[in-house]
């Protein structure tokens, strides 16, 4: 179990950013008690949420 901070690095983001984010149950987190966690599959989570597909743009015929 990682702690906002630690999480924070791992992935590269405020702190701030990830505490809104989870408080708001909008990305991956667990509670222990009242103390805010991050477990590997959370992170896991997070990360592919964030993953965006590559833009494949189709090729025209020349004419």
């Amino acid at each position: 179990m990682y702690t906002p901070a630690e999480a924070a690095a791992m992935l590269q983001v405020r702190e701030s950013w990830l505490r809104k984010k989870a408080s708001a149950r909008a990305i991956p987190c667990t509670f222990v008690g009242k103390h805010l966690r991050f477990s590997d599959q959370d992170i896991a989570g997070i990360i592919a949420a964030g993953a965006k597909q590559p833009v494949v743009r189709s090729q025209r015929a020349r004419r």
